[in-house]
């Protein structure tokens, strides 16, 4: 008999780790990859049956790696504490692995994304979660990471949910965070230099790909939020790259 095993990446999410949790609670073996949490999420997470690692790291693939390193299933789901397994997910998960005798070596999953709460956005993406363990050789990619999986890919037709963006606040505070990585990664690609007309084109690009070619506008007032925070985002990541090459300018100067 096939087993699953969920592996979930989280840090700092005790409002939220328990609904995930339940939500892969048909998996035979739940994982949580802890990256250095200061709230109760260790705490629940163990309450609730899984088995908890701890890794303090800004680099996703090295979780997700831990996770899989961790993994005893025939199959490994990856869910982050801010997504959900719809129930009809979860049973066509269920199927497919039951009467598994394709080729398919991985699954990719439909994410429909929810912001501020309960406003469900248009476009829904398409992520690789659902791993035959023995054809996935891990991941990669410190941020935007990646999975290297060998084989044949299949794709679900039901939904995993993601609840992201739940306000300003921490919208504000992920971005203080994250856009320091994503500059100092094109720091060291050695991007070109950031000028001014460079702003407004990733700004103009950031609101148009979300309001536009999203359909964020189907969203009304909300979406116009999202839509704008997306290119102050991408102003702030920017931003923070034309700090460092002006910091490495004024020292090459001296």
């Amino acid at each position: 008999m096939n087993k699953i095993s969920a592996i979930v990446i989280a840090k700092d999410e005790e409002d939220m780790i328990a609904d995930c949790l339940k939500s892969i609670s048909f998996c035979d073996e739940i994982i949580v990859i802890d990256n250095n949490s200061k709230d109760r999420t260790k705490t629940i997470s163990e309450k609730m049956g899984a088995r908890v690692f701890e890794l303090k790291t800004d680099d996703f693939s090295k979780l997700r790696n831990l996770g899989l390193s961790k993994a005893n299933g025939d199959w490994v789901l990856y869910v982050d504490a801010d997504e959900r397994v719809t129930p009809p997910l979860r049973e066509e998960i269920k199927l497919q692995i039951s009467n598994y005798k394709s080729q398919i070596t991985a699954y990719i999953i439909k994410r429909k994304n929810f912001y501020f709460g309960d406003y469900a956005w248009p476009y829904i993406e398409k992520i690789e979660r659902l791993f035959k363990k023995e054809f996935i050789k891990g991941w990669k990619g410190k941020l935007h990471e990646s999975p290297i999986v060998d084989g044949k890919l299949g794709e679900l037709e039901n939904f995993l949910t993601h609840y992201t963006h739940k306000d300003l606040t921490s919208m504000v505070e992920k971005t203080l965070k994250w856009s320091k990585i994503e500059a100092e990664l094109r720091f060291k690609a050695d991007h070109p230099k950031m000028v001014w007309w460079r702003f407004p084109r990733v700004m103009i690009s950031a609101f148009i790909n979300s309001y536009i070619m999203e359909e964020g506008w189907k969203v009304g007032t909300a979406g116009l939020v999202e839509s704008i925070y997306q290119a102050f985002s991408i102003f702030i990541t920017y931003a923070r790259l034309w700090e460092m090459q002006n910091k490495l300018k004024i020292k090459n100067e001296k």
